[in-house]
């Protein structure tokens, strides 16, 4: 017992550095970049591989001898992870290059490597660290209601703002439906910047927090550690210094709401792929939602605090509801950590290391 809670302290050390230090240190020099008018596009692009990174860093520092370690794909994983780094970091070395552009290529190029590597390790590797999936129909269901959500917070939206001549011309152009359709392709080739942040969230902190602050509080706490995770990109890349906490506020809110539809999408399906293919849907179908087909939508945002008001009420009227349902009411509905799993995964070999 005494090895197994000293390994996931060393796993929690390793992951925060990775997923939360390398960010910050990192937003030291995306704050320089911003002001010296450099393009820093690459940088939150990188940034979403970081708490995937700090999972599986940890897991090959900690479980060395594990025979079900899916090494392959993990350090597939960190490569891409550190190509991806190094974009960011010679966007500002050498800014007179479309860094941002050859990022994206990257993402394509090794999202399709990191595809091959994960479906050639063996299955009980992928089940023991839970890159397998499951509960495929239970999955669907929440892709489906999410959608159905995201869908009804934009038509709202449109409809108290009374823009609805918008709405319905997004709903007229061929190129929205077009853009729906090919994002079903597109997932597989981009797929690792998300995976990239929902096997840090869910898959790995979700359980810890759950586990030590109760169902609710432990996915508020995440929600409020995501947002904040954020901070660099709100500062620098969403919005400016000037209304840098106003963009904060509103991704607290954002993640906080979308924490807790997340958690209970994973803690329904154990399936981080769900949680995955929520993220890719939320980010990817915003030039839909707004009919702006435009690389850089996200970027110079100009907002306000009555956008933070209005997204609070509109994100918890739809989102924190699963909050009252027994999914989060019961603590038996709580997924194993990443050591409870290799418990089951392995009981007779840790029990030796104990």
């Amino acid at each position: 017992m005494e090895t197994q809670e000293k390994q996931q302290k060393t796993q929690l050390w390793i992951f925060l550095a990775v997923a939360f230090a390398l960010p910050f240190v990192l937003g030291i020099l995306m704050g320089f970049a911003y002001y010296r008018g450099i393009d820093i596009s690459a940088f939150p692009s990188a940034q979403m591989y970081y708490p995937a990174a700090g999972v599986m860093l940890a897991a090959l520092i900690t479980r060395k001898g594990d025979s079900l370690l899916p090494k392959r794909f993990f350090i597939g994983f960190l490569i891409t992870t550190t190509v991806m780094i190094a974009f960011a970091l010679a966007s500002v070395i050498a800014p007179g290059l479309p860094w941002y552009i050859y990022s994206q290529y990257g993402i394509v190029l090794l999202s399709i490597v990191c595809l091959v590597l994960l479906l050639t390790e063996k299955k009980e590797r992928r089940a023991a660290y839970g890159l397998r999936g499951g509960r495929w129909g239970m999955a669907a269901l929440m892709v489906v209601l999410y959608l159905g959500l995201y869908f009804g917070r934009a038509i709202i939206s449109y409809l108290i703002s009374g823009d609805t001549k918008t709405l319905f011309a997004i709903l007229q152009n061929p190129m929205t439906w077009v853009m729906m359709f090919s994002l079903i392709i597109n997932y597989f080739f981009v797929f690792t910047a998300f995976f990239g942040e929902e096997y840090g969230w869910r898959y790995y902190l979700q359980p810890l927090l759950q586990k030590r602050f109760g169902m609710v509080r432990g996915v508020l706490l995440l929600g409020v550690l995501w947002g904040l995770w954020h901070m660099p990109i709100n500062f620098f890349y969403y919005t400016s210094p000037s209304i840098g906490l106003i963009s904060l506020a509103g991704q607290l809110v954002t993640c906080i709401t979308l924490a807790a539809f997340y958690g209970w999408a994973y803690l329904k399906t154990d399936n981080v792929w769900v949680p995955v293919i929520l993220h890719f849907a939320n980010n990817n179908l915003i030039p839909v939602i707004t009919g702006t087909y435009s690389a850089d939508i996200l970027q110079g945002q100009q907002i306000g605090w009555g956008d933070v008001w209005f997204s609070l009420v509109i994100n918890g009227v739809l989102f924190l509801w699963v909050f009252f349902t027994p999914t989060y009411r019961d603590d038996r509905h709580r997924l194993p950590t990443l050591e409870e799993r290799a418990v089951q995964s392995y009981p007779e070999s840790t029990a030796q290391e104990t």
